[in-house]
């Protein structure tokens, strides 16, 4: 075991490229190959990959050639590229369908993939009983509107959790994005109608739709003008307020931000410039390489802005990052996993290189506009969808597994998180561990983020 990689793993939830759960095993990292030659594996090392596509290539050529036309037209070439890339990914001798979540990306795809062909679209969904996090309604709303095959499954705590003790065999090395788990669910669904399915995969990073990057646009605007001397006293007023206590709070007033959120919100304050915010704000164990027994410090991307190719917007830049780090790592690697754990084929149309190329020579006004993001992908879905049918605050694929832990899960976790087992191993500090879990279990702080990574790698141990 790679214990550097390991950190990384407590840090994001996954193993960025191109390292690996294991020592001496390396990934390829996404846009490049190695040509292996007859001699190579006898010298005892490999030539360095060679890239065959190039997003800081991409970025700058589009900085340097930017789209100078009207939001129509910019909407008219956005549509046209995303119909063509749909038509070119809905060919398939094997029966064909789509994930609809009804939120901006599905919705888009399915209403190109339904405005190009008389046969109504397989579509599918999952509904959730707990209603806090069920979008299922929304996209059965689109379903109807655009006159699609829909099926929708609705599942319990009981079946969501039947998926987890597949995890470790699904995924090859640890992987902690709890979202992993509904994934392989909707796939699931979808692989007993269909071989293949679209997905709405790629447009928040692409068309900058993350509430993190909205949220991080706001913050830096604010922070920049306050003295640090005044966000360091916000930073600790907001840190001093218990969890519970902000959710309670804003409920009430009926905002809709987590209280969990209100505390990474202190965390980053304090930070200087916009990418020490962002690679907080993206981090979990914000100090994992002291966590994890002997491990060495492994640089990435996400945190050497030296890397980074040379873009003067630091909206821009932040989008690149994500781009080349969490959407090949965790998001497109999370969707390839659970649906080929079931033998279905996930094609990602937004993610088209025609469609990122063209996205990179519009400017950022067309990608955030009135404090929303991907405002040009909601125009080309607007002539498709009422808009009432998809605005909506974004939830994402989230699952409660900060209420399962305290419930239903915590017998397992505790299995795996037993301070006796975690020293005998070797891999993992129990104290800052069992720290978190009590602090959890007593709702003092949500740490299920974080502590989600340490069961992942605990389960996947246990596998191997």
């Amino acid at each position: 075991i790679d214990r550097g990689a390991l950190a990384l793993l407590l840090k994001y939830n996954y193993i960025p490229a191109p390292y690996s759960i294991y020592q001496a095993t390396l990934k390829l990292t996404p846009g490049t190959y190695r040509k292996l030659g007859r001699n190579d594996r006898r010298a005892g090392s490999l030539p360095d990959p060679k890239p065959y596509w190039s997003l800081a290539a991409v970025a700058e050529a589009g900085l340097a050639d930017r789209f100078d036309g009207t939001d129509e037209e910019a909407t008219d070439t956005l549509e046209a590229l995303l119909r063509q890339s749909v038509e070119g990914q809905k060919m398939a001798d094997v029966p064909l369908g789509a994930f609809l979540s009804g939120g901006i990306d599905s919705s888009t795809v399915v209403s190109l993939m339904q405005a190009g062909g008389a046969t109504p679209v397989k579509t599918f969904t999952i509904g959730f009983s707990d209603a806090a996090y069920d979008e299922s309604a929304y996209a059965r709303a689109v379903a109807r509107h655009l006159g699609t095959d829909h099926t929708e499954l609705r599942l319990g705590p009981k079946e969501m959790m039947e998926v987890i003790p597949l995890l470790p065999t699904l995924y090859d090395e640890p992987f902690a994005d709890s979202s992993q788990i509904p994934t392989h669910l909707v796939s699931r669904l979808a692989r007993s109608r269909v071989r293949v399915s679209l997905s709405g995969d790629g447009g928040d990073e692409v068309f900058c739709g993350y509430n993190r990057q909205v949220m991080l646009a706001r913050v830096e605007r604010v922070s920049s003008r306050v003295p640090r001397v005044g966000r360091r006293g916000a930073s600790a007023l907001l840190r001093s307020v218990p969890t519970s206590a902000w959710e309670r709070i804003l409920r009430n007033r009926n905002w809709g931000v987590l209280g969990d959120q209100i505390q990474k919100l202190s965390d980053i304050l304090i930070l200087e410039g916009p990418e020490a915010k962002y690679a907080r704000l993206v981090a979990f164990w914000d100090n994992a390489a002291d966590v994890v027994v002997g491990a060495s410090s492994l640089t990435t991307t996400m945190s050497n802005p030296a890397l980074w190719p040379p873009i003067p917007d630091y909206m821009e830049r932040l989008l690149w990052a994500e781009t080349v780090t969490s959407l090949p790592d965790d998001m497109l690697a999370k969707v390839d996993r659970a649906s080929m754990g079931v033998g279905l084929e996930v094609r990602t149309p937004l993610l088209d290189h025609r469609v990122v190329e063209f996205a990179w020579r519009l400017p950022m006004a067309m990608k955030i506009r009135d404090g929303k993001g991907k405002w040009i992908l909601r125009q080309v879905l607007n002539r498709y969808v009422p808009q009432e049918l998809t605005e909506r605050p974004k939830l994402g694929f989230a699952i409660p597994i900060d209420q399962w832990l305290r419930g239903p899960l915590r017998d397992w976790a505790e299995s795996l998180l037993g301070e006796q087992r975690l020293a005998t191993e070797g891999f993992l500090d129990p104290r800052p561990i069992r720290e978190k879990w009590k602090q959890h279990l007593n709702g003092t702080r949500k740490w299920q983020e974080h502590l989600w990574s340490v069961l992942m790698f605990e389960a996947w141990l246990d596998e191997q």
